[in-house]
């Protein structure tokens, strides 16, 4: 039993090491999978599959994934196909275990490879000391397959796998339980997989009963994604909750299959005089899960219908991606926050044009808008909570520059805000051609922030904010002399040489606010900073 024990928490250790050491190995490879190859479910599926495969830790995959799609870097529907392929993904560690850990005796390299990954990890820095975490994980993994299998071989001698319940419906169920209760306490499918097929391996349950506790052990690695929802946004429990119904139905569909297994095992053995082994255990672990996903991926669209039914959105568009479990993961939740004010401003900018349009504000859109400004210090604040822990210099930067671009689109606020009690004066045409380039600006400000991520400001509307920089000095000037002239009055000119002030504003702080949100903010000056515009409102 004690050698049981020790190899269980040997292996533990070494998923843990492998883990974080090619998660430190990959960087932002995680972050740029997610993000960037993730369109459809199919994608997004496939991408689960490697990401689990290569990280050995369904738990990882899915942590990142709530981690994302509460910020809002990956939609929802995106996330259940990450879910899919995780599920296929966390089946390769049974392949691992059952192809090399029992058929190539690697206690010979173990060891070896334990001493050398910890001598890289204590005499080198960077990737090559991630590459030794790595290396010493992977050693340790086999030396605690060797530990369970030498335990395992000890409770065969006193344990009857026909003394284990495991025979009718009752019986199978209860195994099922023991692997949920496994997979919990050990916080690791993989680890309680492994036990599973050392037990096997050494005779303590036959095929049917590890079956059956593989299902368990499937259903129990929901729990991590669940307690990781807890206190996070709606998109964040979603997703939980969307990991628990497929693993759960997923379950079912294999405890119906555990019957044909038994019936494939029996005729197998009838016909080489061998019973199922470790590879057949694996292939069942891997076989159901698949049929799960074949089961789902063509539903993927109401599936995630029916979870938004379950647990529906109670927050602003704008506000709803703004929890502590996104701030806690850096440079995603400077993303994330970054990707909000994309959306606020979006809703500002396409007020502003209406208003230099001279076009009425449907109710809906004044809503909208004033849901955006009041997300502004909600968006502040979140990126004040946000964890650099790599102290990156390109990450204080980001954050500097969004908290620059909150100021630039409060201030555009406050500019419609003046638009939107003059419309009369901003229709005169003694300012036309303002308000023609303010027109035009925020037409090429609207496309680039309607693009996947706005890249900067874009060339045209930087050199429509400069002509309309040079535009307000000519129109001033005329203006002064019309008033002068007694051609307008005083108070009229006032007013008309205040919209135009405005309007110029409108391009100061729109191209400004554009360049701090660029990907990534490299400093901080920003590409509208050689605007010949001043600073007016």
């Amino acid at each position: 039993m004690v050698t049981t024990l020790g190899g269980i928490g040997l292996f533990l250790l070494g998923m843990m090491l492998l883990t974080d050491g090619i998660k430190t190995l990959a960087g932002g490879a995680l972050r740029e999978v997610l993000t960037r190859f993730v369109r459809g479910p199919i994608t997004a599926m496939l991408s689960g599959t490697a990401l689990t495969a290569v990280l050995q830790s369904s738990s990882a995959t899915m942590l990142t994934t709530i981690g994302f799609v509460s910020g809002g870097l990956i939609t929802f529907p995106q996330a259940i196909g990450v879910i899919f392929g995780a599920n296929i993904g966390t089946t390769s560690t049974g392949w691992l275990v059952s192809l090399l850990g029992f058929k190539v005796s690697m206690g010979a390299v173990a060891l070896p490879l334990v001493f050398l990954g910890a001598l890289l990890r204590l005499l080198s820095r960077g990737k090559a000391a991630a590459t030794g975490l790595a290396i010493a994980g992977f050693g340790l993994i086999f030396f605690a397959i060797g530990l369970l299998q030498e335990g395992m071989s000890g409770l065969a001698d006193h344990i009857d796998p026909a003394s284990i319940p495991g025979e009718g419906i009752l019986g199978a169920l209860l195994l099922v339980g023991a692997g949920i209760a496994m997979t919990v306490i050990m916080q690791s499918s993989s680890a309680a997989m492994a036990v599973t097929l050392a037990a096997l391996y050494s005779g303590s349950i036959d095929i049917s009963q590890g079956a059956a506790m593989v299902i368990g052990q499937n259903i129990g690695t929901t729990v991590t994604a669940a307690l990781a929802a807890i206190g996070a946004s709606t998109a964040a429990r979603r997703t939980a909750v969307a990991h628990i119904l497929f693993n759960v139905i997923t379950g079912l569909v294999a405890f119906g299959l555990l019957p044909l297994l038994t019936w494939f095992e029996h005729g197998y053995e009838s016909r080489t005089g061998n019973t199922g082994g470790v590879g057949m255990l694996a292939a069942f672990h891997t076989g159901f899960n698949v049929v799960g996903v074949l089961l789902f991926l063509p539903v993927t669209s109401r599936f995630a219908r029916l979870v938004e039914r379950i647990v529906p959105e109670r927050q602003s568009e704008f506000a709803r991606h703004l929890d502590d479990s996104v701030a806690r993961l850096g440079p995603v939740g400077l993303e994330s926050a970054r990707r909000r004010l994309i959306d606020v401003m979006r809703v500002q900018v396409a007020r502003c044009r209406e208003c230099v349009r001279r076009g009425h504000h449907r109710h809906d859109q004044t809503i909208r808008f004033q849901q955006s400004r009041e997300a502004l210090p909600r968006i502040a604040e979140f990126i004040a909570r946000v964890a650099l822990e790599s102290n990156a210099r390109e990450d204080i930067q980001h954050q500097v520059g969004l908290v620059h671009a909150i100021d630039h689109i409060e201030r555009l606020g406050e500019v419609i805000d003046r638009l939107d009690d003059i419309p009369a004066i901003v229709a005169r045409p003694e300012i036309e051609p303002a308000r023609i380039l303010a027109d035009e600006l925020l037409t090429s400000v609207i496309a680039a922030l309607t693009a996947d991520s706005a890249p900067g400001t874009p060339p045209a509307a930087a050199e429509f904010a400069t002509r309309l920089a040079e535009q307000r000095k000519l129109l001033r000037r005329d203006l002064l002399e019309r008033t002068a002239r007694g051609s307008i009055t005083t108070s009229d000119g006032g007013l008309l040489i205040d919209a135009v002030r405005w309007l110029d504003a409108v391009g100061y702080h729109t191209t400004h606010a554009l360049g701090y949100l660029r990907k990534p903010v490299r400093g901080p000056q920003d590409p509208a900073a050689d605007s010949n515009s001043s600073h007016l409102a």
